[in-house]
């Protein structure tokens, strides 16, 4: 079903679209990026170059008194041989504020995965055709905030009244970046990753840059972030490090250094929060890498598993315990002449207790739950009244 009467294209630009850094031009739409062109340059990792793709946080944003709109969509996702498909992305719509609706992704391309060989194929599927409506009569602001985990191309909006881009919020903007805990891993639609909820909850822009897999210290991301305005910035730091065994002890405390040096030479004075890894038991005391855990795929279910030796820490690996202690170090050195930077241990978000009552499901990444109980703590540690970043809401 489309809109028949009055229907009105609108271009899809950068003045509509909130949390992208840009918009490629593709040959059906525009793809949005949540990195620039400049970053993308420098890394071929193919992780990062499908994550930075997917819009996390990355909305549509108009000012219109349409009842109907519907907005046209080519998704590519990622599925792996002998385990279920992931459930379908959601588009959620918000109205002056507030969730309104939402609508499952369909069709588009999809690539399946054999992880004992490593090929790849992928089959192509039709546009997805998301439509609301029944809106409320009058003037007000819209919203579509796109999947969190699929590669979206944008390619028509229509409505039955004309649209102008949504006026300026005027809240601070947040800007975030971590891993695929704050990209919204398991979360099961787009305003319910946790950092989505604390935005929410704590009256602030979000402009996520969690990044599955990616969170690696890399200079091109500190570059990015140096470069993009913000009133509040925050770094959730470990995981994927453990997760990757990139780097022993000796180099990891200088990357943080590096990495807070080039942010702070674009918002030397913007408040600066450091933000540990959450409990994961795999990796609290055994370093990485982590790997599948195929006992499990061959029983249906996606687990992941830690492959190195405690003993290992001697040498400098790193775990996540490592990783807390180094973190308290470097801040609180950097804390004695930057007095905007500030220090959160993940597990006052997410802590033993928690794991024992909501256990990570696939043994690393929160669930739906688990992402509402962590933006709530967030949004009260980070922007209540006696937290880092006190707002108005």
């Amino acid at each position: 079903m489309t809109i028949e009467n009055r229907t009105i294209t609108a271009p899809i630009d950068m003045s509509l679209v909130r949390g992208a850094q840009e918009l490629e031009r593709t040959e059906q739409g525009v793809l949005p990026h949540r990195l620039p062109a400049s970053a993308r340059a420098q890394s071929n990792d193919p992780q990062l170059q499908m994550v930075e793709t997917q819009p996390s946080g990355v909305r549509i944003a108009v000012r219109t008194s349409a009842t109907e709109i519907e907005l046209d969509t080519l998704r590519t996702r990622t599925t792996y041989s002998g385990l279920p498909p992931r459930p379908d992305g959601v588009i959620d719509l918000m109205v002056d504020g507030r969730i309104a609706g939402s609508a499952a992704t369909s069709g588009g391309n999809t690539v399946t995965i054999d992880m004992a060989t490593g090929a790849a194929e992928q089959v192509q599927g039709p546009v997805c055709t998301t439509r609301f409506a029944d809106l409320p009569e009058g003037v007000k602001t819209i919203e579509l905030w796109l999947p969190h985990n699929e590669t979206t191309e944008l390619l028509e909006l229509r409505t039955n009244a004309p649209i102008e881009p949504a006026p300026a919020s005027g809240r601070p903007v947040w800007l975030h970046h971590g891993s695929s805990i704050s990209q919204g891993s398991n979360a099961t639609r787009p305003t319910g990753i946790w950092a989505a909820i604390a935005a929410r909850l704590g009256g602030v822009e979000l402009v996520n840059r969690g990044f599955g897999g990616s969170a690696l210290l890399d200079q091109f991301t500190a570059r990015a972030m140096r470069d993009a305005p913000a009133d509040l910035i925050s770094v959730k730091i470990g995981i994927n490090l453990v997760n990757a065994d990139l780097m022993r002890r000796r180099a990891f405390g200088s990357a943080v250094h590096g990495y807070l040096d080039t942010i702070r030479d674009g918002h030397p004075d913007t408040p600066l929060l450091v933000v540990s890894p959450i409990y994961c038991g795999i990796h609290e005391d055994t370093p990485g890498p982590g790997a599948f855990d195929l006992e499990a795929i061959a029983a249906g279910q996606l687990r992941f598993r830690a492959t190195g030796d405690p003993a290992e820490r001697a040498a400098g690996k790193l775990t996540l315990g490592v990783i807390r202690e180094e973190l308290d170090r470097v801040v609180r050195q950097r804390a004695v002449d930057d007095p905007n930077l500030y220090w959160l241990d993940g597990l006052q978000l997410y802590g033993e207790q928690d794991a024992a009552d909501l256990p990570l499901p696939d043994a690393l990444h929160p669930d739906a739950v688990t992402h509402q109980l962590m933006g709530k703590r967030f949004a009260r540690l980070a922007f209540g009244p006696e937290g880092f970043f006190p707002t108005s809401a």
